[in-house]
């Protein structure tokens, strides 16, 4: 190898894996085939930044190598024909994808490429950035970059390899904003226009809502705010999901440091740049981005917080707030406390304080009194009441709390949460 590159990957590698990278090449070349450890992991390496994904071009046959080096350590592989593509996980459990240099066409734009086997300066320029372009050979350690590329990685600039890049892949506008936020770099001036042309051109049309949600969700665990706001630039972010989408790094911010330990990072950061969002367009939206009904639901349920505005506003009693904030998915909570709902640090109490406090009395405790059926739940609201309002700690206070309210007449219905949020669960 070279000895930059060698130490680079020294440092962020781990042993197991370098010498498992050095059996690739050495099992390629014995099959009369040449690996290069390429894209991403070298980029990585050369910047100091540590990689579980090892990604290999083959100019041979991936599979068979991948067949090769699983059957070393017990492995199995997953392999895709279509474009030539293997995987195996490592004994580290570090993943190791192999794939067939090729070339790809684009029958249109937006179209998924028609692809023929290659050699590796061909497959180089088929990539979507010049610094996901550098390719180390793991027989000799020779380095293969296309023009520019160590220079752009060295100067922080994404760009891209030809002018139809966007238009024959527009993900590839979601990838600016994800590495963009990743890495800290910035497009230079005339990948920033493409992208610009082609966000105005309509370009994320031409592709499907499942690859374009894909794309989404793994924008959504890079680093925030910063991945949303590079995906409002030139309007990426609206064309996506809508005219209320804005990547508002302040209320981005404050959502997350407002979430619960059992909350989704991703979804709150989404929700929180679609606050003010059409709670009957919003569904449709997510539906089309292929979005798992339950996280598609929290996100609903974050970016319409403001619907608790008022009874929030409302609330004097600790109750009262429990009964209108306890069903909420998490991410609600959290967008609820980064609008300011509520009376001031109302939410962040509750959050805080009651949200995880539990009754010392059960139901099967109410029906050994004698009560049945929908009383039973009216008793246990109105013993959390008294626990969260009067300090009602005890299963014997509890108890004549639920009790007395039993024996009145009209006993109130059990809380919940407001008709058509998504409940998460219920705790008693």
């Amino acid at each position: 190898m070279s000895t930059n590159v060698a130490k680079a990957l020294a440092r962020v590698l781990a042993a197991e894996d370098l010498e498992a990278l050095r059996v690739v090449g050495r099992e390629a070349w014995a099959a009369g085939s040449d690996a290069f450890l390429v894209g991403g992991t070298v980029r990585d390496a050369l910047l100091g930044i540590p990689s579980r994904d090892l990604d290999v071009v083959v100019e041979g046959d991936a599979t068979g190598l991948a067949a090769r080096i699983a059957s070393l350590h017990g492995g199995r592989v997953v392999s895709h024909e279509r474009f030539g593509t293997a995987s195996t996980t490592l004994p580290s459990g570090a993943s190791l994808d192999l794939a067939e240099a090729r070339s790809e066409t684009y029958e249109r734009p937006g179209a998924l490429p028609a692809v023929a086997r290659a050699g590796l300066e061909r497959d180089l320029a088929r990539r979507d950035f010049t610094v996901n372009a550098i390719a180390l050979r793991l027989a000799g350690g020779e380095l293969t970059q296309v023009p520019g590329a160590l220079d752009d990685l060295r100067g922080g600039r994404l760009r891209v390899l030809h002018d139809d890049s966007f238009a024959d892949d527009p993900t590839r506008l979601l990838r600016l904003a994800r590495y963009a936020a990743r890495l800290g770099f910035a497009a230079d001036p005339h990948t920033d226009r493409l992208a610009a042309r082609a966000a105005a051109d309509g370009a994320l049309a031409t592709v499907s809502g499942e690859r374009l949600g894909a794309e989404l969700r793994l924008l959504l665990r890079e680093p925030q705010p910063a991945a949303l706001a590079a995906l409002a630039r030139h309007g990426v972010g609206r064309a996506l999901l809508g005219p209320a989408f804005a990547g508002d790094p302040v209320l981005i911010r404050a959502a997350l440091a407002e979430l619960p330990a059992d909350g989704r990072p991703d979804l709150v950061a989404l929700a929180a740049a679609l606050v003010d969002a059409d709670r009957d367009e919003l569904p449709a939206r997510l539906r089309a981005l292929a979005f798992p009904a339950p996280d598609a639901a929290a996100v609903l349920a974050a970016a319409t917080a403001g619907r608790l505005r008022a009874a929030l506003d409302a609330a004097t009693r600790p109750s009262e707030v429990d009964a209108l904030l306890r069903r909420e998915p998490p991410e609600a909570i959290a967008l609820a406390a980064a609008l300011g709902l509520g009376r001031p640090g109302a939410v962040a109490a509750w959050r805080d304080r009651d949200r995880d406090r539990r009754l010392a009395l059960t139901g099967d405790d109410l029906l050994a009194a004698g009560l049945r059926g929908p009383a039973v739940g009216a008793a246990l609201a109105v013993a959390r009441a008294a626990m969260l309002d009067a300090g009602a700690e005890t299963r014997e206070d509890q108890l004549a709390a639920a009790l007395a309210a039993g024996q009145a007449p009209g006993v109130p219905p059990g809380t919940g949460a407001p008709s058509g949020t998504p409940r998460r669960r219920y705790s008693s």
